[in-house]
């Protein structure tokens, strides 16, 4: 990776934007390569997001609440209010309200990874693994799982699953069948097949769209952030490039202050269209 006086911003960013994986045998199917970052970290925020919630509901009083209990219930009523809006079933709501909780704080936190200094975890993952076995330049580590499409799309085939098992759930397996030969166009044979094709269709775009509209977002935010920091590696470069470290920190924070709105809104949307498409499968056509 490295060249005799470092990396230049191509090599840096390559090198950051490649996953630390698994290596399978050759001849095995790329089926079988894991993402081992992402997996760590999405399994490390999920970890703390269940924590999160239960130390919140052991917490929780009758009396006066708290910050930490008022800010969870906020988030918690905040959810409720759209699942009522969305999910008329009070049944499924006892289940789908919690699930759309922990997607929100789960997927802000995993999104929150990008605010964290560029260098700051894949340099200790370097140290380490250089002690290990003496190859710094080949300790790879991405700490921001949305920015994986691999997770995202993990994250919109668990909601499509959901929104299969309700659709039967709901509708029973007759009922469900039936709908997917006769929508949209129509009950006449002929249309059977079209109407089929049309639902695949459906289920295959909402799915995509839900994961790559939270991989592209957090995708260019992690890279933006990358350019931001070559702006003081440059300033090694040339003497006026000694200007150039007051620029990276005035772009990173205000980028940094954009960017939590931005973590915030993708998380949001990402809960509310697995609300809407569990929504959709308990309507009948």
């Amino acid at each position: 990776m490295a060249a005799e006086n470092g990396p230049d911003a191509s090599e840096y960013i390559i090198h950051h934007l490649t996953h630390w994986q698994n290596h399978p045998m050759k001849g095995v199917i790329d089926f079988s390569v894991f993402n081992i970052d992402s997996l760590f970290w999405a399994g490390l925020l999920g970890v703390l997001t269940c924590f999160f919630l239960w130390r919140a509901a052991r917490a929780a009083t009758s009396g006066v609440p708290g910050r930490f209990q008022a800010a969870v219930e906020i988030l918690v009523e905040m959810v409720d209010n759209q699942a009522k809006g969305i999910i008329h079933n009070a049944k499924s709501r006892k289940v789908v309200a919690p699930l759309a909780l922990v997607l929100f704080i789960w997927i802000f936190l995993m999104n929150a990874m990008d605010l964290l200094p560029v260098d700051l975890l894949p340099k200790i993952w370097g140290w380490i693994h250089s002690a290990a076995s003496g190859d710094p330049d080949h300790a790879y580590m991405r700490v921001v799982p949305t920015a994986d499409l691999s997770t995202t799309f993990g994250l919109s085939i668990s909601v499509l699953l959901v929104c299969l098992v309700y659709n039967v759930k709901i509708k029973g397996w007759g009922g469900w069948l039936h709908e997917l030969f006769t929508a949209p166009f129509g009950k006449h044979p002929i249309l059977w097949p079209i109407n089929f094709v049309m639902q695949l269709i459906e289920f295959a775009a909402k799915t995509v769209s839900h994961s790559m509209r939270l991989f592209g977002n957090m995708y260019a935010g992690e890279l933006l952030f990358m350019l931001i920091a070559l702006l003081g590696g440059a300033a090694a470069a040339t003497l006026p490039g000694v200007l150039l470290p007051v620029g990276q920190i005035i772009a990173g924070v205000i980028w940094a202050i954009f960017h939590i709105l931005i973590i915030t809104i993708q998380a949001f949307i990402f809960m509310m269209l697995a609300l809407v498409y569990i929504g959709q499968a308990h309507d009948t056509h």
